[in-house]
């Protein structure tokens, strides 16, 4: 069941109006705050109490080692883990010497408000000290959109009843006490205190510190300075240690009067740059945040986000509950890779340390489509260190036996970071799922030129890989044997359905990227031969089909293995990778998420409608979601397949992943896939979206609890918006002089400039609900618009 939103539901914003300190690690993931290169966790601004304190910054890692029982050959041997950086967020408050501190006196009034317009993390305070003086204190917090390095952070003391002294303490800490997460003693003591002090220096309202990885040798600078109002005197104090540098500002304010303070905080890495040039640099960014001023940054922010929900937007009629959380997830989506530039987005964005922040293949297959469509140049951006890291793509290939580039399947630099090769090195399909990324950012985009300095690239690299994986059988099929699919619990299967369609969608694209008119193959070094084989490979792809059941089988074999006990699985046994062994797992029809359901969806057109009803209402029953990657994909199934309920009540489990814990593990970070699933169910769910064939087509349909479902999009730079009620979609082009051409339930439709196309919506006809494992079926949503 869906437990009690502690938020208040709001359109626009994540509300919390009181302070539940049990829950501080949760809120610290919901209340984040990030640009795709700075992330900061939303911790009180005295830094105490905490859950998990956490300042991240896109691609700085520490090195460490991969523990093995027994090494084999290929064996990853360095992990990579994200490091906490130096915290900018504390400003400490004394009144009259007494520490404010929520723990203690008394709590009169507290509330936090992230607003996704303005896109700021505003909070509330009314406090009375152990010694009866009463303070009210107001905070807002920024990580800029606009000026890439810099955070900001205006912070209002007032003074309420009588007279007092109010001191604050504004500080960066590097080197933070932090929780354990490791079992390792090795990597415990590594990650305990991962900066070593290179330099620091403070003076007036400025502080710097200055610090280098221990094994990475990765270089950080973080550099504060405020701006201080009060109507009183007041005086300044500066102090700096290896590890933190202190500006102390001290004043006497009478009742109702106010310090207002303003710090403006920069960071700054590298693995190349001098520590000189980054000190340099984070000053020249402090210098700039300084010109613009507090104001002028808050213009800069809502304006960044008025031209993102201007052509990003979905809205909800009829359920105000997910339209918040489809707002929140598409704003964390934004946070996660607005500024990456270069970096990946990891997947928990930087929100949280989970999973070491390591990106995923989720970034491609969640994340991208979200902002391929919202943010093309975001989606750019991750693409190209996708291409930046190539060459260590291929030389974990040539290390594996193969040709071409085998991506990792989790990474903060580029190199293999799993110790567990049957989900890790065996998940090949991480590669065509990067492939699969980049023709759909090329078919929305229209970016010729990356095509030709990037996509070109990995298109080609990636088909290489499949190629030499692959072989062609006695009968003449393509078979790709001893790979992990998308499902966790079935491991080293021959031909993964998903895994086979997904290759074959590489292998023609990189065909057809080097078949257009004038293109230079020799740049390449593509032979005729070498094309020749893409294309008969992806022509007698291997797609396994079980004519007893009339299924598709996950890989071979899959339909044969027994059942797994359901019904003698008790609730208290899931997630099952925690309580059952992974052979036990391996050798039953059990699936921990979508796997030949995304394969559904993924290569929706080799699938014809039957087959796509009969596949998702055999996995049905077999699929236990315990990884948040799947409820989204089994909604878009639900959908297209007519089961409109279940696809509704499984849009509420992804969207609602975070802001209602239902994994219990938020504290640790936000689920970013799970989040841009959320978008995809509004868009390539219930708005039908489906760009496989190198067009635009939708099928669009409502769950009766909606009235209407609206969403944006941009296609090759022009704005489409789509309105879809009970029984019509509505089609509207914003642009002057472009059109859009697509299809509506396989008629062509060509919309614009500046037009509307109106169409029916066929009637879904009702189907019998499938059934889910008994106790892992979605939570219901309400059924009658609200």
């Amino acid at each position: 069941m869906i437990p009690q939103s502690e938020f208040e539901t709001d359109d626009w914003s994540i509300r919390e109006t009181r302070l539940d300190l049990s829950r501080l690690a949760q809120t610290e993931s919901v209340f984040a705050l990030g640009n795709g290169h700075i992330g900061v966790r939303g911790n009180l601004d005295e830094g105490e109490p905490f859950g998990l304190p956490g300042t991240y910054l896109n691609g700085f890692y520490e090195a460490r080692p991969l523990p093995y029982a027994e090494a084999g050959y290929g064996y990853p041997e360095a992990g990579q883990t994200v490091v906490n950086v130096t915290n900018g967020k504390i400003i400490r408050l004394l009144v009259d010497d007494e520490l404010f501190d929520l723990r203690y006196g008394r709590l009169i009034h507290h509330e936090r408000t992230l607003d996704f317009r303005s896109g700021l993390l505003h909070r509330q305070a009314e406090w009375r000290s152990p010694g009866h003086r009463g303070v009210r204190v107001r905070s807002t917090r920024m990580v800029s959109l606009v000026q890439r390095a810099v955070m900001a952070i205006e912070y209002e003391v007032e003074v309420l009843d009588t007279p007092a002294r109010v001191v604050i303490q504004s500080e960066l800490v590097a080197n933070e006490d932090l929780p354990v997460t490791s079992k390792d003693p090795r990597v415990a003591a590594l990650l305990s205190n991962p900066l070593e002090a290179v330099e620091h220096d403070g003076v007036g309202t400025q502080g710097l510190l200055a610090h280098q990885t221990r094994a990475s040798g990765l270089r950080l600078a973080a550099a504060m300075t405020h701006i201080c109002d009060t109507p009183e005197a007041w005086e300044t104090d500066n102090d700096t240690f290896p590890d933190s540098a202190r500006v102390t500002i001290i004043a006497e304010l009478k009742p109702g009067q106010k310090l207002h303070l303003v710090k403006l905080v920069a960071y700054g890495w590298s693995s190349e740059r001098s520590i000189p040039a980054l000190r340099d640099q984070v000053a020249a960014a402090l210098a700039a945040a300084k010109h613009t001023g507090w104001d002028g940054m808050l213009a800069e922010q809502r304006g960044y986000l008025d031209e993102f929900w201007d052509h990003a937007d979905v809205h909800v009629d009829g359920d105000q509950e997910i339209q918040q959380a489809v707002r929140f997830g598409q704003f964390q989506i934004l946070q996660a890779g607005a500024r990456a530039e270069g970096r990946a987005i990891p997947a928990k964005g930087l929100t949280g340390p989970g999973y070491d922040g390591h990106a995923f293949w989720d970034s491609e297959s969640y994340v991208l489509p979200a902002l391929t469509y919202s943010l093309p140049s975001a989606a750019s951006d991750a693409l190209k260190w996708r291409h930046s890291i190539l060459p260590q793509a291929k030389d974990r290939a040539k290390t594996l036996g193969l040709r071409g580039a085998a991506f990792p399947w989790r990474t903060i630099a580029g190199e293999e970071c799993s110790a567990y090769w049957p989900a890790g090195t065996a998940a090949f399909h991480v590669t065509a799922d990067v492939a699969d990324a980049v023709a759909r950012f090329q078919l929305v985009a229209g970016n010729d030129d990356f095509a030709l300095r990037f996509g070109t690239d990995l298109l080609i690299e990636s088909a290489r890989l499949w190629a030499s994986l692959g072989y062609f059988d006695a009968v003449g099929d393509f078979r790709i044997d001893g790979v992990t699919g998308p499902d966790e619990y079935s491991a080293i299967a021959d031909n993964n359905a998903y895994t086979n369609m997904m290759a074959k969608r590489n292998l023609l694209a990189a065909v057809q990227a080097l078949s257009v008119p004038h293109t230079d193959r020799s740049r390449w070094d593509v032979s005729d031969e070498e094309m020749m084989t893409w294309q008969r490979a992806a022509d007698h792809m291997r797609l396994c089909y079980d004519e007893r059941l009339k299924v598709h089988p996950q890989a071979d074999g899959f339909t044969d293995h027994k059942v797994w006990d359901f019904a003698d699985t008790d609730q208290s046994q899931y997630p099952l990778l925690l309580n059952f062994p992974y052979f036990d797992l391996y050798r039953k029809q059990v699936v921990k998420q979508a796997d030949l359901v995304l394969a559904l969806f993924r290569a929706s057109h080799e699938f014809t409608a039957d087959e796509k009803q009969r596949n998702f209402e055999y996995y049905e029953p077999l699929t236990v979601r315990d990884s948040s990657l799947s409820a989204s994909i089994q909604a878009i199934m639900a959908a297209e397949t007519g089961h409109l309920d279940l696809a509704y009540d499984y849009w509420g489990e992804a969207a609602l992943m975070d802001l209602d814990d239902l994994e219990h593990n938020t504290a640790d970070g936000l689920h970013i896939a799970s989040l841009a699933g959320a978008w995809m169910v509004a868009v390539n769910g219930f708005g039908g979206l489906r760009d496989t064939e190198g067009k635009l087509s939708f099928e669009p349909r409502l769950p009766a609890a909606l009235r209407s479902l609206t969403f944006n999009l941009l296609f090759q730079g022009t704005h489409l918006n789509v309105a879809i009620h009970p029984h019509e979609a509505r089609y509207t082009c914003s642009s002057d002089d472009n059109h859009i051409d697509l299809e509506h339930y396989g008629e062509k439709v060509r919309v614009g400039p500046g037009g509307t196309q109106v169409r029916k919506i066929p009637e879904v006809k009702p189907r019998p609900q499938p059934r889910q494992p008994p106790g892992r079926e979605p939570a219901q949503r309400g059924r009658n618009p609200q």
